[in-house]
C-alpha cells in the first residue's frame, strides 16, 4: 500500500559550535537515553513480539515504509527486525543482541510490561534510542512511550452505547482475551458509566481471540441463552464482525453495536445498515515510532510520552474508510491515514 511521505543555517551552525565548546549537544537534554555520540545513518531495531496477525502485519508495513523514506533522507541505513513469536524471554534475548550489534534505536511493542527491565536499561545507558507503543513497559529506561488511551476507548465505547439505548436495554459485553492489559483496560474504561446507569442490564460477557470465528461462536451460544438483546458492547473489530454474523446466521435482528476498524465489521455495518460506533489503535503508531527514534537521536525534543487521540469511525465519515478498502487486507484494519505532520504535531504536545 502506498504511504504519505510528506516530509543548517549560520547561526544554527554557530549554535552547534558554542554547545562543543561547552561540552554539551543538543542530544543530551533534549531526550531521555540520548547521548548525542550517535550520528546519521542509524540502524533501527523493530523488536516484534509476533508477526501472524494481520495487525502486527500491517504495523511492521508502516515501520518499512517509514525506513525507507528516512533512507532517501539519509537518515538511517539498515532496519533490524525480529520476532519472539510470542514469548517474553525470546524477545529480551533478541533485544540484547541488537544492544550486542550496537543499533542507534529499537522500536518496542513489549510481550511483558515488566521482563525487559533490565535489558532495556542496559540499552537506554549505551545511548540507543527505545520507542515503545502499543503494549507498554513498566520502567522508564525507554526514550519514549506511545499509545492511544485504552480506558478512554472502553468509556466512550460504553457511552455510545447507553446512548444509543436510551439509558435502558439489556447487553451483551465482547472482550478480547482475559488478562491482557489493552483488553481489561478497555474494559474497565466502561465501569463507571455502566454502573451510573442501572437501566442498562448485562446479560452477559465474553472473553475471546480478536478473531472472527471464535467470537462468532461465542455470541451464538449467548443468542441461544438469551432470546432478548438490545445491544453489543464490544470492545474489538473480529469480535464485533463475528457477533454480527452471528445475529445473521441465527436470524436475529441487527442491534446496536460497538467496535474498531476491521476491515470485516466496517463493510458488514455498511452491508446492513448498523447503529455503530468504532475508533482503532492505529497501525501507524509504527511508523511513528520510527520517525520519533530518528528525531530523537538528532537531537529534538522528544517528549516522555506521547498520547495518540483516538481516531472515531462512525456514519458521518465511515465511508471515508470504505472508500480506502481495496487498499487493505480483507482481513486486515482500515486505519486512518498519516503523515509528518501528523507525527511532528504529536511530538509538539507538551
Amino acid at each position: 500500500m502506498k504511504k504519505s511521505s510528506l516530509f543548517a543555517s549560520a547561526s544554527v551552525l554557530g549554535l552547534g559550535i558554542l554547545l562543543n565548546v561547552l561540552g554539551a549537544s543538543q542530544a543530551d537534554a533534549a531526550a531521555n537515553c540520548i547521548k548525542g555520540d550517535r550520528k546519521a545513518p542509524y540502524t533501527l531495531g523493530w523488536a516484534n513480539i509476533y508477526s501472524v496477525p494481520t495487525w502486527m502485519k500491517q504495523t511492521q508495513g508502516t515501520i518499512e515504509a517509514e525506513v525507507e523514506q528516512l533512507k532517501k533522507e539519509g537518515l538511517v541505513d539498515k532496519l533490524m527486525v525480529t520476532d519472539a513469536q510470542g514469548d517474553s524471554n525470546v524477545q529480551i534475548q533478541q533485544i540484547q543482541s541488537m544492544i550486542d550489534a550496537n543499533v542507534d534505536a529499537i522500536i518496542l511493542i513489549a510481550g511483558s510490561s515488566t521482563a525487559p527491565a533490565r535489558v532495556l536499561a542496559d540499552a537506554c545507558a549505551k545511548g540507543i534510542a527505545i520507542i515503545n507503543f502499543d503494549s507498554l513497559v513498566d520502567t522508564n529506561d525507554v526514550t519514549a512511550k506511545v499509545n492511544t488511551d485504552s480506558h478512554q476507548w472502553g468509556e466512550q465505547a460504553t457511552k455510545f452505547m447507553i446512548d444509543a439505548l436510551g439509558g435502558k436495554g439489556k447487553i451483551l459485553i465482547l472482550n478480547g482475551p482475559a488478562g491482557v492489559s489493552v483488553s481489561d483496560d478497555r474494559r474497565a474504561g466502561g465501569n463507571e458509566l455502566l454502573k451510573a446507569n442501572p437501566g442498562i442490564e448485562i446479560l452477559a460477557e465474553t472473553n475471546t481471540a480478536y478473531n472472527v470465528a471464535p467470537a462468532q461462536e461465542a455470541v451464538t451460544s449467548l443468542l441461544f441463552a438469551h432470546p432478548e438483546i438490545d445491544g453489543i458492547l464490544s470492545f474489538g473489530g473480529a469480535l464485533s464482525a463475528g457477533a454480527v454474523l452471528a445475529l445473521d446466521k441465527q436470524g436475529r435482528e441487527q442491534v446496536p453495536i460497538t467496535g474498531e476498524n476491521a476491515r470485516q465489521f466496517l463493510e458488514l455495518w455498511k452491508e446492513k445498515g448498523l447503529k455503530s460506533w468504532a475508533t482503532m489503535q492505529p497501525n501507524w503508531l509504527g511508523a511513528f515510532a520510527a520517525y520519533t527514534a530518528v528525531q530523537a537521536l538528532e537531537g529534538k525534543d522528544v517528549p516522555a510520552f506521547v498520547k495518540v487521540p483516538l481516531p472515531i469511525i462512525d456514519n458521518s465519515n465511515i465511508d471515508e474508510y470504505l472508500a480506502r478498502a481495496k487498499d487493505f487486507p480483507a482481513d486486515g484494519y482500515i486505519f486512518s491515514p498519516y503523515d509528518r505532520a501528523l507525527f511532528d504535531k504529536l511530538l509538539a504536545q507538551k
